[in-house]
């Protein structure tokens, strides 16, 4: 799903003459753009933040922040697509801000981190999505002093999908009318867990990757990050013993560097549903993207960093 050049440059010239962004942040995300290939104008635009991924972000934008004027999302196709969007709006609008309603200090993006990471040789000294990474956590945290100077996000997990299923979301899978399914069975958290871990090996992009991959969790006390077997066998073998605390330390471990996506994809609604199963997860992540709304400003969450960052450059 990623734009080829003249694709690129009419989707950044819609959100330059989109008034809606004048004087306000604009967030550029991961999210389907193809559908309004053709009848890309403004107009059609404002129907974005009411798709995946724009959706689910402009959701989790935070209670306290109600009474101000909110971020304007736009999906921009896949992860490369967000960041040669980033770079595009800003060199549009150098060559004529007169057809731009932009403010380039208030333009922000936030991309999946994934595997695989992905060059942005144009952007402060940081060559690819792994050095942001690097830069924006310490020890699966936001590093909120280095957060202030990113204009570019990567997610601190490794899909977006990741945050839809920290421990912490429990109540929302397993206490629910019409409980989700996971493999024919009411969502544990805990079984995916398990399920991510057992197949650690199987990752073959993982593998591939595994000494720079694995630098991102080799805080995590207890584990073994010589080589994907290792890990696999020792993350098995702290769970099973593992305090509260150290749980949920393995636990967004993991998020951060097995593939959450296909998990999240196997979550499929009661047999009471009447709907499609994309609309299931749609209306899921919404509710997801209330419990990070909910959250204060001093919240350690992530999302809730991220948020509280574009606040300040308002």
């Amino acid at each position: 799903m990623s734009l080829d050049r003249e694709q690129l440059r009419e989707h950044c010239e819609t959100i330059l003459w989109s008034r809606r962004i004048k004087n306000n942040i604009v967030v550029l995300c991961e999210g389907d753009v193809q559908s309004f290939a053709g009848r890309r104008s403004p107009q059609s635009y404002r129907r974005m933040e009411q798709r995946p991924d724009a959706s689910f972000y402009r959701a989790c934008i935070p209670k306290w922040w109600v009474n101000f004027q909110q971020p304007q999302f736009f999906n921009c196709g896949n992860r490369n697509s967000v960041l040669n969007s980033y770079f595009k709006l800003l060199e549009l609008h150098r060559e004529d801000s007169s057809k731009s309603y932009l403010n380039p200090e208030k333009l922000f993006a936030i991309a999946d981190l994934d595997i695989q990471s992905q060059p942005t040789p144009n952007y402060d000294g940081f060559l690819d999505t792994e050095a942001i990474y690097s830069h924006l956590y310490r020890e699966g945290q936001v590093n909120e002093r280095n957060a202030a100077n990113h204009k570019i996000w990567v997610t601190g997990l490794i899909h977006k999908e990741a945050y839809f299923i920290i421990p912490e979301l429990k109540p929302i899978f397993e206490e629910s009318e019409q409980a989700p399914i996971y493999q024919d069975s009411p969502v544990l958290l805990e079984k995916i867990y398990r399920d991510m871990a057992q197949s650690i090996c199987e990752d073959k992009d993982l593998e591939s990757r595994f000494k720079v991959v694995s630098q991102r969790i080799d805080y995590c006390l207890g584990l073994d990050c010589d080589s994907a077997s290792k890990l696999q066998e020792s993350w098995k073998n702290q769970f099973d013993t593992a305090e509260e605390q150290q749980c949920i330390n393995l636990i967004m471990a993991l998020l951060t560097v097995r593939k959450a996506k296909p998990y999240w994809e196997q979550i499929e609604p009661s047999r009471k549903w009447n709907h499609s199963h994309k609309v299931f997860r749609e209306q899921l992540s919404l509710k997801i993207a209330e419990f990070y709304s909910q959250q204060e400003r001093d919240a350690k969450y992530h999302l809730s960093v991220f948020f509280k960052t574009l606040f300040k450059a308002r």
